[in-house]
Order: C-alpha cells, then structure tokens, then sequence
C-alpha cells in the first residue's frame, strides 16, 4: 500500500498514526533436510568463469558432432556431386583424379529413380568412364570414346568369341564405351561399358557371361577364374551388383584380375594384368572397381 502524505494547515495538529505495513507473504518452506544432508555440507557453487568455459566447450562439441553428421550424410545421399576419389595412400591406391557426375538433361532421372523402371543411364556414357589415374600411358585405341563389339569380344578366349558377338549383335545392345592406361609399374588396365536398352538385357547378358555357372567365361590367356577373397562384398553404391575375380596361382607369363559390375541397363568389365611374377596388386585394382561402381550408380 503507498504512503499518504496529509496537506498542510495553518494550525500544527498531530500526526495521524501510520497505517499498518502489509504483511509478506509467507516463505516457502524446504523439505525436512534428511539425516544425511543435514549433517552434509553445503556444496560451494562453481565459479562463474567455470560455468562459462564449459559452456563454450559443450557448444563446440555439439558444433563439431553437427558438422561430422552432416558431412556423412552428404557423402551417403550424394546426387549429382562430387564423387570420392579414394586419396593416394602408402597402401598402393593409385591417385585418380577429382571425380563429378555428369550432368543429366533436363528433366531425366536417375538410373535408380522410382519412375525409372528401366534403369536407363541418361548420361553420356563415355562421361560414366573412369578416368585414367597420374601417371599412366593411356591407350590410343582406348580413348575413352566408343568401340565396335570385336573390340570387346577380344577380351575373350577365341573360341568363346563368335558366341558373345551373336548374343550381342542379337540383344538390345546400344553402345560399348571403352578406356585403357599402363602403368609405370607395368600394370595394364582397360574398363568396358556396356549399355543396353533396359536393365533386363544388361542382366541377361551378364547370365550368359556366366553359362548359369558360378564362375564367368574366362578372359583370353587365362585359366578358369578365382574368386578374389579379398573383395568386400559391401562395397559399391547402392543398387549395383559386383562380381570381382583373380587368377589363381600358378599364372601364365602374366597375372589378371577382372570384375563385372552391373547398374541398371549398363555392364562394366574391368580388367587389370601386369606381366611377371610379382603379378596384379589387389588395393589399386579394388580402387578401380569401387571407383567405377560409384560412377554408375
């Protein structure tokens, strides 16, 4: 209640007694204390410059976790950006160069888009080739550019040739696309693209690579095909398939290893061999094949 003030008047009179001040509200009452924290004491509150430095040190914390969650999601839902070229390393990988997906034109979808039912790659599919690594000699007749189906089948045994250009020649197949390099090492490599009209034409020439055996046709020059136990199997991009093969000892005058890697209506061969006894390395071979997956998928 505020306090009134009376008007002066010519004659003193006395004071008028002071109303009485409101009472305060009763103060909450704590808890009866237990036996233990009556006899406990007190503990002292942290200092204010404490309670701030572990609140920056909690935001950055929260920051950094935000910033790693957020760049691992980038690199899972990756659409149309860049695409990891796995770093040089001491291990033997080679060093690619920046690798990026080409642009699709206007209004077509992803090879695996749900309104894609034929898995149809609609981007140049040379612009789907791996590129050569630094370093390498690469092949003229293997530029990157496209190649006839004898080029292709040469890949082959002799005898196996004249069947493979008949199931070709008589499929819904559109284009090959093709690149080679050598390595300083000697390491020769070359990485087929082939592309058909619909996921089930890549799918059921891929069937016939394997004769409905468990192990493909083998490569020209080499015996019946291993699998290669060091392969990953979880590796690649989603919606792919690889099937990844070496050649077992004892080898002729050269080593090789060759995996085929299905995404959609397209089938890729890659094949590495290196001549003398030290054979293919595995890690640069594998960097190949999970490189060039990720490309098509």
């Amino acid at each position: 209640m505020t306090e009134q003030t009376a008007e002066p008047t010519d004659a003193a009179a006395p004071a008028p007694a002071p109303l009485p001040a409101a009472a305060p509200p009763p103060a909450p009452q704590d808890p009866p204390l237990t036996p233990a924290e009556d006899s406990a004491p007190a503990a002292p509150r942290p200092p204010r410059r404490v309670l701030r430095a572990a609140l920056r040190w909690t935001a950055a914390v929260l920051v950094l976790g935000g910033l790693g969650t957020g760049t691992a999601a980038g690199i899972t839902a990756m659409e149309r950006t860049d695409v990891p070229g796995l770093a040089t390393r001491d291990d033997g990988r080679w060093d690619y160069p920046a690798l990026s997906l080409p642009a699709l034109p206007a209004g077509a979808p992803r090879p695996f888009a749900d309104f894609n039912a034929a898995e149809v790659h609609h981007a140049d599919l040379r612009r789907l080739l791996l590129p050569a690594p630094a370093g390498a000699t690469v092949d003229k007749k293997l530029d990157g550019g496209w190649v006839d189906i004898a080029r292709y089948v040469a890949e082959y045994a002799k005898d196996d040739r004249a069947a493979l250009t008949e199931q070709l020649e008589n499929s819904a197949l559109r284009h090959i696309a093709a690149r080679g390099w050598t390595m300083p090492d000697g390491t020769s490599s070359r990485v087929y693209l082939l592309q058909f009209n619909s996921v089930a034409y890549s799918t059921e020439f891929q069937d016939n690579l394997f004769d409905n055996g468990s192990l493909p046709l083998p490569l020209a020059g080499t015996a019946e095909p291993a699998v290669d136990e060091g392969w990953n199997a979880t590796a690649g991009a989603e919606f792919t398939m690889a099937h990844v093969y070496s050649e077992p000892e004892p080898h002729g005058a050269e080593q090789v290893r060759h995996a085929y890697v299905l995404a959609g209506d397209t089938l890729a061969l890659v094949v590495h061999a290196r001549k003398g006894g030290a054979g293919t390395e595995a890690v640069p071979f594998h960097q190949t094949v999970v490189l060039q997956n990720q490309l098509l998928g």
